[in-house]
């Protein structure tokens, strides 16, 4: 809070005054410090998908703004991608909002964290099992805890045997090569007919890729997983080099 400077001068307390064009600069200032985030507050006019939406904002200015961390499923035909859509609107749309900002993304969109009367939405997606943590642009571990959770009570897109992460997806699910989209199409005949979870271990005893995945997604062997990227045995899933 800024206070007025009391100074005596010439045996007379007197008080610094402080001008708007001061004022601006120290707003100025403040923003330029390390951890300062930009804030914007509107009213969500459009929910795109699971993790972008459309933010009018005073001026009657409209910006997209894409949830940071996070990296919702395609609606264009992924599993779950209109669910996780519903799952915002039903959190965010026609409502205002607050939004810390974080960078503007290649694509011109403003990369933020969007809170509403006080709920934070994009960890609010993960925790429905509407999101993924988005483990490129991570830098609030704690998310993984969330995803976590939400895998281990199977909600939302974790109560699917094989689901697979929307960057994967946009990898090689639509537009990918031949190869990987017979891959994708086979997966479903090799999923494992016993749900249950063996005593298998380590990738060597793994069958296939989608026993891998299995046992990453449902049985909580994330060592299989070595480089964090939601891939288990990579070679056995035909990412290893």
């Amino acid at each position: 809070m800024l206070k007025l400077v009391s100074s005596r001068v010439a045996g007379k307390n007197t008080k610094a005054c402080i001008t708007p064009a001061f004022l601006a600069l120290l707003l100025s200032l403040y923003a330029s410090l390390p951890g300062a985030a930009e804030i914007l507050e509107g009213h969500v006019v459009a929910v795109h998908d699971g993790d972008t939406v459309t933010l009018l904002i005073a001026g009657n200015q409209q910006v997209k703004i894409r949830l940071a961390q996070v990296d919702a499923p395609e609606t264009s035909g992924q599993a779950f991608g209109q669910r996780s859509q519903q799952s915002l609107s039903d959190i965010v749309f026609n409502k205002n909002v607050r939004v810390e900002k974080d960078t503007i993304d290649k694509y011109g969109r403003t990369v933020g964290t969007i809170f509403v009367d006080g709920l934070d939405a994009n960890r609010e997606q993960v925790k429905r099992g509407m999101a993924w943590a988005y483990r490129k642009y991570l830098h609030d571990q704690s998310l993984l805890e969330v995803e976590d959770e939400a895998r281990r009570a199977k909600i939302g897109l974790w109560s699917d045997p094989n689901p697979m992460p929307p960057w994967e997806y946009r990898h090689g699910g639509k537009n990918g090569s031949v190869t990987n989209q017979v891959a994708q199409k086979a997966e479903p005949i090799s999923t494992p007919v016993n749900s249950s979870c063996g005593s298998k271990r380590y990738c060597k005893e793994m069958t296939s890729c989608e026993e891998a995945r299995f046992y990453l997604t449902q049985c909580g062997l994330s060592h299989l997983d070595k480089d964090s990227d939601s891939i288990p045995c990579e070679k056995l899933c035909g990412h290893g080099r």
